[in-house]
């Protein structure tokens, strides 16, 4: 019955928040639990609890994630490379990211003689915090969401302004040439390539009229013709595509790493860093993959929505969540495949094409792509 009501909308969740709190209801521990709180005047105690457990399962979800995809990034590349990859430790290699944490904890954590050792220590802790802040207004599922922020897309991308300044703390104040030179590249990466994104983003808005992740997919749900998604991604090919390259420009990744590519820079901006905190530049890293898929999956890929899935009987209701959840997994892991596979197959570009792609190519077409939309819904096309 429980799950019935969630699927014939008799009930409705804003957040994880109340649907945890209703299951505590359901099951019927929740109001002698909080009688308990109350009984000392501590209510607001059992919220931050509650919150805290939120937060918790985040972020063992999130720490999971980077395991295996570090591991599904050394298959992909050895399937591209023609090898078998990490096969040794466990099943199929799945153990070998377990070994490497356990590797990098037993590693020495050296800073430089001649570092600035506060903001060399601070810089891995402020990349890192932002990455996992971006899953916060991020919908893996009908109200499988940790807050549903009003300006969502706008958090979204201000907190992910923020890893800049950490790349450029950590090559300031490691003190060496080539660690700064990488935190510059950076900076200017950013620079180029935020700004088509939010203008290909700002298109999406349009047609949603909120900056609310959820609302977002939500205006993709249902089809056209009864068989066509309403995906935005249909209505903003250009768009996507702009998004997507900008995304992985981002990113920092091949064939846009400038900020730490080997072959010119040694490892660029973390080259002094070793550790965990050398640990901690990875783990952002593919936090970010996996939360910038996440992003393109729900302003362009319709999020946890596919068609016909109000169709399923109400008898098999209790599928309906795990199912929409299943779907947006699987949508992020193919974005996820398509930039390990480009990795592996696209050669870096020279550092003047990449600022000459972002500044003379995308933002013009972003802003094409802006103007023609806002045209199109002033007509009353959409």
């Amino acid at each position: 019955m429980l799950f019935l009501a969630m699927w014939t909308g008799d009930i409705m969740f804003a957040n994880t928040y109340e649907l945890i709190v209703f299951i505590l209801n359901y099951i019927g521990i929740y109001d002698p639990i909080y009688n308990v709180f109350k009984m000392f005047g501590l209510e607001y105690l059992l919220r931050i609890i509650i919150v805290l457990v939120e937060i918790a399962v985040l972020f063992v979800f999130i720490l999971l994630t980077i395991m295996f995809l570090t591991w599904m990034e050394r298959k992909v590349v050895a399937m591209v490379q023609a090898r078998y990859g990490p096969m040794v430790t466990g099943p199929r290699g799945l153990l070998q990211p377990v070994m490497d944490g356990v590797k990098l904890i037993g590693k020495e954590d050296i800073i430089p003689a001649k570092a600035d050792r506060w903001v060399f220590t601070l810089a891995p802790f402020l990349i890192f915090i932002p990455a996992l802040l971006v899953f916060i207004p991020l919908p893996f599922g009908e109200s499988l969401i940790i807050s549903d922020l009003n300006v969502g897309l706008l958090y979204i991308i201000a907190i992910s302004a923020i890893s800049p300044i950490a790349i450029l703390m950590a090559g300031w104040a490691s003190n060496n040439k080539y660690s700064l030179m990488g935190a510059v590249r950076a900076v200017a990466q950013d620079l180029s390539y935020t700004i088509p994104l939010a203008l290909s983003a700002i298109a999406v808005v349009l047609f949603t009229g909120s900056l609310s992740t959820v609302d977002i997919v939500t205006a993709q749900s249902g089809t056209w013709f009864g068989f066509i998604p309403k995906w935005f991604i249909f209505l903003q090919p250009l768009g996507f595509i702009l998004f997507l390259i900008a995304s992985i420009a981002e990113m920092g990744r091949i064939p846009f790493d400038f900020q730490e590519s080997e072959s010119e820079l040694v490892a660029g901006f973390f080259t002094e860093y070793s550790g965990m905190k050398f640990a901690m530049f990875f783990l952002a890293e593919y936090a970010h993959l996996f939360s910038v898929s996440a992003i393109v999956v729900t302003l362009f890929l319709g999020g946890w929505s596919i068609p016909f899935l109000n169709l399923i009987p109400a008898t098999f209701a209790a599928l309906v969540p795990i199912i929409s959840l299943v779907v947006f997994v699987i949508k992020t892991y193919a974005i996820i495949f398509f930039a390990m596979w480009l990795r592996d197959t696209v050669p870096r570009m020279r550092i003047d094409q990449l600022l000459n792609l972002g500044w003379k190519t995308m933002i013009p077409l972003a802003l094409l792509n802006l103007l023609v939309t806002a045209l199109l819904m002033t007509a009353g096309v959409f």
